[in-house]
């Protein structure tokens, strides 16, 4: 099956790495959905790469499901998914509440173990794949980033957690983001120079992974970890 036939979910494609994934695959001839709570976002990257947008709150159980209908009403069938939203919540564990560590976890972990079991059928009959996209947090951290490291630590986790539960129908596999410029921030040239690969990430870095990682190309690969950092975890430091 060529990929012009296939049909992917990006969740938070509005902005920054969702959009790019979302701009990338529409490049490779998928039929896009764009899902984001920021619904207005969402139809301007729509209208900008013909796809397809749904607002969709992915810490609402029920938006899940009703976005899982919703394509497959609309496209007969769901051959990816791409489990990109997310929050960054940070505060000392002084000032972290219960409320706010749930909020975190409901909206960056959860709808990825959702959009697998609600889309399970979908994707197994489709022999399809799923990209979490996790972060390089999940392996190293700065100060006060308890529950956001928590989530991208739980995604790589889950990630080979679905590969066995749902092989061999269907891939699943994770990518870890570093440094990726997602605002279009102006940046120095110590910025770029301190990454092996000479310069911080853009989204499209991102984007281009999840790609190959969706394609035919990588049908041997499921369960696995795809660090995306300009080398950056691999850079011994010393203060």
């Amino acid at each position: 099956m060529s990929e012009s036939e296939r049909t992917v979910i990006v969740t938070g494609a509005a902005h920054g790495i969702g959009a790019a994934t979302a701009r990338v695959l529409s490049d490779e001839g998928y039929a896009v959905v764009l899902a984001d709570r920021d619904g207005d976002a969402a139809n301007q990257v729509a209208r900008e790469t013909g796809g397809e947008a749904i607002c969709c709150d992915v810490a609402r159980e029920e938006d899940i499901v009703a976005l899982l209908k919703n394509v497959l009403a609309r496209h007969g069938r769901i051959d990816a998914i791409v489990s990109n939203a997310g929050i960054a919540a940070f505060a000392s564990l002084e000032e972290l509440t219960t409320d706010a560590w749930n909020t975190v976890l409901a909206t960056n972990l959860t709808p990825a173990m959702l959009l697998a079991k609600h889309g399970e059928a979908a994707l197994r009959e489709s022999r399809g794949a799923m990209v979490l996209i996790a972060s390089t947090r999940a392996h190293m951290s700065e100060a006060d980033t308890h529950a956001y490291a928590a989530t991208k630590g739980g995604l790589v986790a889950l990630t080979h957690s679905l590969a066995i539960s749902l092989g061999p129908d269907v891939r699943v596999n994770c990518v870890s983001p570093g440094w990726i410029n997602v605002d279009d921030e102006v940046l120095s040239p110590t910025d770029h120079a301190q990454h092996p690969a000479g310069r911080v990430g853009r989204p499209t870095d991102i984007g281009h992974m999840v790609a190959y990682l969706l394609s035919a190309k990588a049908d041997f690969i499921t369960g696995a970890e795809f660090t995306v950092d300009g080398g950056m975890t691999r850079k011994m430091i010393y203060a």
